[in-house]
């Protein structure tokens, strides 16, 4: 284990022999940091954060904070819990959950540019890209292979779909479905992340299927309850529409309007 001499580590942190550790980092006890690790200078990690293998946590990086709720118990031991394989760059900052039984947790190979925020109770999937200087608000989650661009505000509760895009500077108060761009303040829909699909593989098929799922629920003058129901009348569909059709159905906040 490689620890600069200026590091504070609590006995009671439970650090895997090959972390490296930057100086002034300070880490608290009942934390726990797999193999791989690389935690850069002047790092806070709290109490009750548990961290996976191969994630790089850069300079003035925040992990495991109290979370910014009014009725937020600090004596309760919740939690942070993180995969693997991810980069935490300079001034990232994520809060622990509000409740005992489910902690705020980060999943693997995502990557969060600097000053990125990740509030309390938060569920961010896999392979992520999280941009510059963007908020998340508490209880809010993200799906997996979606890009969050810079300077975006996400309000507590929303659910951000997969493989969809939000776009720079928009302010998200909906639910965002699947492999759609939102854009604006307040932000709608402004079309398909194809780029996203095409980065994933998706194939023209399967690309041409979404986009005629979303013509009918947007464009075909039926409400959503409507258009749902004829779509599910249609029988059988590819994964990635009964994704959308889910999706929708689930939502508690209700789901971005189109432009």
């Amino acid at each position: 284990m490689a620890i600069h001499p200026t590091a504070i580590i609590d006995s009671g942190a439970d650090i895997h022999e090959s972390v490296e550790i930057g100086p002034y980092t300070v880490i608290d006890g009942n934390v726990k940091i797999g193999e791989g690790c690389r935690i850069g200078s002047h790092v806070r990690i709290y109490a009750h954060t548990t961290i996976g293998k191969n994630n790089r946590i850069d300079a003035h990086a925040i992990l495991g904070a109290d979370g910014q709720d009014l009725g937020f118990d600090s004596s309760q031991p919740t939690g942070l819990v993180i995969g693997d394989n991810n980069v935490f760059r300079e001034q990232t900052n994520i809060h622990r959950a509000t409740k005992l039984d489910h902690p705020t947790t980060i999943g693997n190979d995502n990557y969060f540019m600097g000053s990125f925020h990740v509030g309390h109770d938060c569920t961010v999937g896999n392979n992520n890209i999280m941009v510059h200087g963007s908020v998340m608000a508490g209880h809010v989650h993200i799906g997996n292979r979606v890009l969050i661009s810079g300077l975006v505000a996400i309000h507590q509760f929303c659910n951000i779909g997969d493989y969809a895009m939000v776009a720079g500077c928009a302010k998200i108060v909906k639910d965002v479905p699947p492999f759609a761009t939102a854009d604006g303040n307040p932000a709608t829909i402004i079309g398909q992340n194809v780029v996203g699909m095409k980065r994933a593989g998706s194939t023209p098929e399967v690309r041409k299927q979404i986009k005629a799922v979303y013509d009918v629920i947007y464009h075909q003058k039926m409400n959503t309850s409507q258009a749902l129901k004829h779509l599910k009348d249609q029988g059988s569909h590819p994964p990635e529409v009964q994704m959308i059709i889910e999706f929708f159905e689930n939502s508690k906040r209700g789901v971005t309007d189109h432009r």
